[in-house]
């Protein structure tokens, strides 16, 4: 080992959402005291990952194929459409079983203090996927951030411009909970959205 491998895989590691440096360092030394098969496990599913995933021509969520298995499924229902700023929110909403129309994955939200805007999360081809003559609705279900609520604004806006019918996720006090213990922000939002 080149005394530069060590730094550079706890570099490397940091890069993962939620890990510093002290997280870094213990799965670092963690991979290569005690599980060294493990670390070439994950070497290689990262090299295969990185090589072979692409983004969907349709949805544009993460696949192998041209085409994703949900866009190829004749049982989608092709009038609804879902859009959602992430793979990972999309798969979130698959594992419900609630939904069984189709998506569009921005892979980011409108973000103009970080220079992010409607060219880099590909609304252009959201709009055309959604004015395909096929969709009826499209339901808005960015995240409930400040971010996620302006994208979602300006989603909106254009669409029911376009003529479309276009809805957005419930938001409100989760099941099972108790109301003392909801913030007030979350209970004024299900006032307003009550049904």
């Amino acid at each position: 080992m080149s005394s530069n491998s060590l730094p550079a895989l706890i570099d490397a590691l940091r890069r993962l959402p939620g890990v510093g440096q002290k997280s870094a360092s213990r799965m670092a030394y963690h991979l290569l005291q005690h599980d060294r098969e493990g670390a070439q496990l994950l070497a290689q599913a990262l090299q295969q990952a990185a090589s072979r995933m692409r983004h969907c021509s349709q949805c544009h969520t993460f696949t192998e194929d041209e085409v994703c298995d949900t866009c190829r499924n004749p049982q989608r229902d092709a009038s609804k459409l879902c859009v959602v700023e992430t793979p990972a929110d999309q798969a979130a909403l698959e594992r419900t079983g609630a939904f069984r129309g189709l998506y569009f994955v921005l892979m980011g939200k409108l973000s103009p203090l970080d220079g992010i805007g409607p060219k880099d999360i590909g609304l252009s081809r959201l709009f055309e996927r959604a004015t395909d003559g096929r969709v009826q609705e499209v339901i808005v279900a960015t995240n409930f951030t400040a971010e996620g609520e302006a994208t979602a604004h300006v989603i909106g806006e254009a669409l029911k411009a376009r003529g479309l019918k276009v809805t957005r996720l419930a938001r409100g006090v989760p099941a099972g909970s108790e109301l003392e213990y909801v913030d007030l922000g979350t209970i004024a939002h299900a006032l307003v959205d009550r049904r």
